[in-house]
């Protein structure tokens, strides 16, 4: 009966392990037969060659990369002019100085870089699988000041003996731990050395290593190189002297005459600049008004809260909106145009609420209907013949928070802005005539811009005058408010100069 019972689980034992070779060999074949392809290894053989020559898709196939539909230039510097209309930049110069301007206007752009581009220009590329641990973003020191450089660190084993080396253009290393001599050499100098058959000693000392800035500017940037035998790594210091904030005082109610001052330019005609005086008492009785005054024979304008500056005679246009800007002692400015009209949907509080809650400096409401805002796009040139400015009507996005408003990059003459901001862009006073794009194109990558369509001033109606003494004035001033041929080819001529432009087109 034992033998029975001994066969009988022996045959049982027999039977599970051909059961269990059975679902292996089933498991098996689904695995290699109907496995989807999505559980399949990535690289599983190279049934096929592959080949890695891959043909670049021709350039009028790639203008879904251009913002403007262009050309793209993949990081070329010969930007192309070849769409839109163009503006004839250079329609002022005599073609036989025309050499002699573009040695002089090549020379200012040269000690432009030097005064503005930071060193770090060059593409800085990890390397695969490297020991080093080091900063990639973020470390800052002030000039002529001292930091501890963190993260820095070595990761490789089984040495003999470790030496990393520490090399900066602008500044020097040492150490704020005490360390055994010979470790460290170059204390002071712009090269560190580390030398220590222990790595976890190494290291310790590399968390006490500092960099100290050894050339005054207020901003800039020292390219540091970290290198372990083969492997070297690149990381940059900051070197930046931070800007004093200049802060206003709102008041305890924060009232909004506190906050904002309404700027404008007159020139002769105070028939238009009263009128729009007195639409703007209707709403805001208390909030200063500046004005900049170059007419012939100045009239007084009366009232509280006003302030008329005077200037020489028919001094210009954007002379006049530095004038009025540099009065202004509160945080933010409204312009207008001497001949808008206040009316009840000039809710100036909508404009400031835009301000107060994102980063822009300056947005832009609507002129009876008309918001006039353009997206501006730069593409770089060759330093001789320069860049490529392009001008397109509309935004380029809704500004999150406010649907209503876009980004953009320039908008009509009735705005409201951070004072600072402005005074740091300021208008060109060579532009006596007809101007206010060019404000927004000198103010390109330094002026963050919104427009609104829910916040509208009025423009006065132009009607037929019965009064004489103004019928006379509003002819004096048309003579003055049309630009004349050689007013339009000097802004044109101003672009190319101090633009560094090859061209500016619209489009």
């Amino acid at each position: 009966m034992k033998r029975v019972a001994f066969n009988c689980m022996k045959a049982n034992i027999y039977l599970q392990i051909i059961l269990v070779m059975i679902f292996l060999l089933i498991m098996l074949y689904y695995t290699k037969i109907i496995t989807p392809s999505n559980f399949l290894p990535v690289m599983r053989s190279n049934t096929y060659n592959i080949n890695l020559h891959l043909n670049l898709i021709p350039l009028e196939k790639l203008s879904f990369l251009s913002p403007y539909g262009g050309s793209w230039l993949n990081g070329k510097n010969n930007c192309s002019c070849n769409i839109g209309k163009q503006w004839p930049l250079t329609a002022s110069y005599d073609p036989k100085n025309m050499l002699s301007i573009e040695k002089r206007r090549r020379l200012q752009y040269e000690q432009h870089k030097k005064r503005n581009e930071l060193p770090l220009k060059n593409i800085i590329t990890a390397q695969p699988n490297s020991p080093l641990s080091y900063p990639i973003h973020g470390v800052e020191v002030m000039p002529l000041q001292s930091i501890v450089i963190p993260g820095l660190g070595v990761f490789a084993w089984e040495r003999q003996n470790y030496m990393v080396k520490l090399k900066a253009t602008q500044g020097v290393f040492n150490t704020i731990a005490d360390v055994p001599e010979g470790v460290l050499n170059g204390l002071g100098d712009k090269e560190l050395t580390v030398t220590s058959p222990s790595l976890q000693f190494i290291n310790v000392v590399l968390k006490h290593i500092t960099y100290t800035s050894k050339k005054y500017h207020i901003n800039t940037v020292d390219v540091v190189s970290f290198q372990f035998e083969e492997y070297i790594a690149e990381f940059p210091i900051h070197i930046r002297q931070p800007a004093m904030p200049r802060l206003f005082d709102p008041g305890q109610d924060s009232n909004i005459n506190s906050l904002v001052t309404i700027t404008t330019k007159t020139f002769l005609r105070y028939h238009k600049l009263r009128v729009l005086i007195d639409s703007i008492r209707k709403f805001y009785p208390n909030m200063t008004i500046i004005i900049a005054d170059d007419s012939e024979i100045p009239e007084k304008i009366e009232g509280p809260h006003i302030e008329q500056y005077m200037m020489p005679f028919a001094k210009g246009w954007f002379a006049g909106r530095n004038l009025a800007v540099s009065q202004v002692t509160t945080e933010y400015l409204v312009w207008v145009d001497e001949d808008f009209l206040f009316t009840k949907d000039t809710k100036l509080e909508k404009l400031l609420a835009v301000l107060e809650n994102t980063n822009l400096d300056v947005v832009g409401g609507s002129v009876n209907g008309n918001r006039f805002h353009f997206k501006l796009w730069y593409e770089k040139g060759n330093e001789d013949d320069g860049e490529c400015l392009f001008s397109k009507p509309g935004g380029f996005y809704t500004l999150d928070g406010f649907p209503n408003c876009v980004i953009t990059s320039g908008v009509v003459n009735f705005f409201m802005a951070r004072t600072a901001k402005i005074l740091s862009v300021g208008f060109d006073p060579r532009l006596a005539r007809v101007a206010h794009s060019e404000f927004f194109i000198d103010g390109l990558g330094r002026l963050l811009v919104g427009s609104c369509n829910d916040v509208y001033v009025g423009h006065q109606a132009k009607t037929e005058q019965t009064n004489d003494s103004v019928k006379a004035v509003e002819q004096k001033y048309a003579k003055f408010r049309q630009a004349t041929e050689h007013d339009t080819k000097y802004k044109l001529a101003l672009h190319y100069f101090k633009n560094h432009l090859k061209c500016y087109t619209r489009i």
